[in-house]
């Protein structure tokens, strides 16, 4: 008990300590005591020149990471298998031993429970780290990550998107740096360089991961546009959705502008990591005007969100906060372009249309979304309209394509059609929206695939004529 509670206090004290190089050493003689050879190896890199003086040579995995990450492996395997052979071995000996006179009972599946157990995947999902922007040493800051996880997928990825001025791109280029493999309790971790440049070598096939990493970033995309939906929901009606269906509503409660696949098993899982969010730190969701408060009140529903926290890791994507902070958009006035962003990601860039002077700077939210407005998909507003704030400006489809990259709007924001309608998929109502001069880059690659939503509510409002300022 002594020695877990000195490993837990010295993974606290480098968190808190990253530069620390003698607690790193520390840290990595405790996981050498506990069989828990991969993270001692990690802690000791970080140990530097430390580890050299205690130890009177440098780790080899400093020296030569690929040759030896390969060798690693290859010694992980065969020790596998010889654990395998044995475990086979004792497994055929206990059988002998209670072995019925009846032969047809060995089919009971009980009978093969061992098996099962040592194979049992301890997490079937896939899980992603992305590089910070402008990392130095993207490999050792993933090791840091993932070993911080309380639950690790049985497949990971360590991702660096592309970057352009200052942000990151989501449509991007995609480099798949690692990958980092555990298909049960049991086994020891496997490792694989997908990318010659950060480990000078010749990196393993990516075919299988990039398959992977491709579908998980398929729902990464759902995922940020249903936390982005349920934040907006606490916020404007002060109480959590209790199903989806309390954000798939018709006009003027269309928070949502529908579903998607995986949306529905994606929510409580969502709903229960956004609540403990709350509960860590200790600040409600709420805009800048609303007070704290609407904490979870009852012993019953903090027990809920326990329960669900316990899955909430395979659901959600990972432990990272990061996959299910809130959607924004930014305008750049100067380069005519509307971006969804998430932190320094930028998750869609479109072209659009303004007015110079008469579209105002400054931070607004979306307080309405209406398909047709003015009961038409092709007339002034086009297809899609979304009201900034209560006010006459608003995002919207045009006639006029030829206005796109211009200032020939009376101070609204003007779209493509095929544009606002991801647009209006994509981002909820609530989200927020930033208008500035100077700060999005002016060319980005296009999503190959547009994102949209299953509408099953309607969402026009036929009783109003819109005079947006157009």
């Amino acid at each position: 008990m002594e020695q877990l509670e000195d490993n837990l206090y010295l993974k606290q004290y480098v968190r808190n300590h990253p530069d620390n190089k003698m607690a790193w050493y520390l840290l990595g003689k405790q996981y050498l005591q506990l069989d828990k050879t991969a993270k001692a190896n990690y802690c000791f890199i970080q140990a530097g020149e430390i580890y050299e003086a205690f130890e009177r040579k440098p780790h080899p995995l400093a020296e030569s990471p690929q040759e030896m990450l390969e060798e690693w492996n290859r010694q992980q395997r065969k020790k596998r298998m010889i654990r395998r052979a044995i475990m086979g071995a004792i497994s055929i000996a206990l059988l002998l031993m209670v072995m019925p006179s009846n032969a047809s009972k060995l089919a009971d599946p009980a009978a093969a429970g061992t098996a099962a157990v040592i194979d049992a995947p301890i997490d079937p999902t896939f899980g992603v780290v992305l590089t910070d922007k402008g990392e130095r040493n993207p490999i050792g800051s993933a090791w840091e990550e993932l070993l911080s996880w309380n639950k690790r997928p049985s497949v990971a990825a360590v991702v660096k998107l592309e970057e352009q001025e200052g942000w990151r791109r989501w449509t991007g280029n995609r480099r798949l740096l690692m990958s980092v493999e555990q298909q049960s309790d049991y086994v020891p971790m496997e490792v694989k360089m997908l990318d010659g440049g950060v480990c000078s070598c010749k990196p393993a096939d990516a075919s299988t991961v990039k398959t992977k990493f491709k579908a998980w970033s398929e729902q990464q995309e759902v995922r940020w546009t249903l936390a982005s939906a349920i934040y907006h929901y606490k916020r404007l009606h002060e109480k959590w959705p209790e199903k989806l269906d309390d954000l798939i509503k018709p006009y003027p409660n269309n928070v949502l502008a529908g579903d998607a696949s995986g949306m529905k098993e994606m929510f409580k899982p969502l709903v229960a990591a956004m609540k403990s969010d709350q509960s860590e730190d200790k600040q409600p969701t709420q805009s800048p005007n609303e007070s704290a408060g609407d904490k979870p009140k009852t012993d019953s529903g903090q027990r809920e969100s326990q329960y669900m926290q316990s899955n909430t890791d395979q659901l959600v994507g990972g432990v990272d906060q990061t996959w299910r902070k809130p959607l924004e958009i930014v305008v750049d006035k100067s380069t005519y372009r509307l971006a969804v962003v998430s932190g320094d990601i930028i998750v869609r860039s479109f072209k659009v249309g303004l007015g110079g002077d008469k579209t105002p700077e400054g931070s607004f939210y979306i307080s309405e979304k209406v398909k047709n407005p003015n009961g038409r998909d092709n007339g002034q507003f086009g297809s899609r309209g979304m009201t900034l704030s209560s006010t006459l400006y608003a995002i919207h489809g045009t006639d006029e394509p030829d206005s796109l990259g211009q200032d020939e709007s009376l101070g609204c924001i003007r779209m493509g059609k095929q544009d606002v309608e991801e647009l209006f998929d994509l981002v909820p109502m609530g989200t927020v929206v930033k208008i500035k001069n100077g700060t999005l880059p002016s060319k980005i690659s296009e999503s190959e695939e547009r994102f949209k939503l299953n509408p099953s509510q309607d969402e026009t409002n036929p009783g109003k004529v819109y005079h947006w300022l157009g």
